[in-house]
């Protein structure tokens, strides 16, 4: 008995340390309830020629509602294609151990913004929410991503995630496959 104890109280040490502390950039709470959202994960960084994509991730809760925040940010000198969110919207996130959770949009129809930087390069700024289906946190608490795909009113776009990520844009490392693994647990309301 002694022994089950002890590899139970391993497990439960490996699982605390393996997840971050929480870093809130909002954190409200006021009259109208409750949110709170992650600062911004860079998960994706791709840098070919004068073609730039980034995703970054932030997890919010409002007033106990888990979901993430999802922006997607191509930069090129040339035309940017627009894509859009709509109601049929939705993510599918692929694990390392091949299952496949899916996540669902969940704010208005949107294409995005478009935007000029100091260089002369056009922006497309794509934001939206994704809900967690039931169940779904669980397994992303415990198992790294390897592979995103975007479903968009009229087309799919896959990302492979990294391991590692050393960012060109900021200099930091990221962990991107881990990242629901360590940030999960900050807006899961466990």
């Amino acid at each position: 008995m002694k022994k089950y104890f002890i590899i139970v109280l391993l497990c439960i040490a490996h699982f605390v340390s393996a997840q971050k502390p929480c870093d809130f950039g909002t954190d409200v709470k006021d009259s109208l309830g409750t949110y709170k959202a992650t600062k911004e994960y860079l998960m994706y960084e791709s840098n070919f020629g004068s073609k730039k994509d980034y995703i970054y991730f932030s997890l919010v809760n409002t007033d106990g509602m888990p979901a993430l925040k999802v922006q997607l940010i191509n930069k090129n000198n040339g035309f940017v294609k627009a894509k859009c969110f709509n109601n049929k919207s939705k993510m599918y996130i692929q694990l390392n151990n091949g299952k496949i959770i899916t996540l669902l949009y969940q704010d208005i129809d949107n294409c995005g913004t478009m935007l000029t930087d100091e260089n002369k390069n056009n922006v497309r700024v794509l934001s939206g929410a994704f809900l967690f289906l039931k169940g779904s946190m669980e397994m992303l608490k415990s198992v790294p991503i390897s592979f995103i795909r975007f479903k968009f009113s009229i087309e799919n776009q896959d990302y492979i995630i990294s391991k590692k990520l050393h960012s060109e844009l900021d200099k930091l490392d990221y962990s991107p496959e881990n990242y629901f693994i360590n940030y999960l647990h900050c807006v899961d309301g466990k």
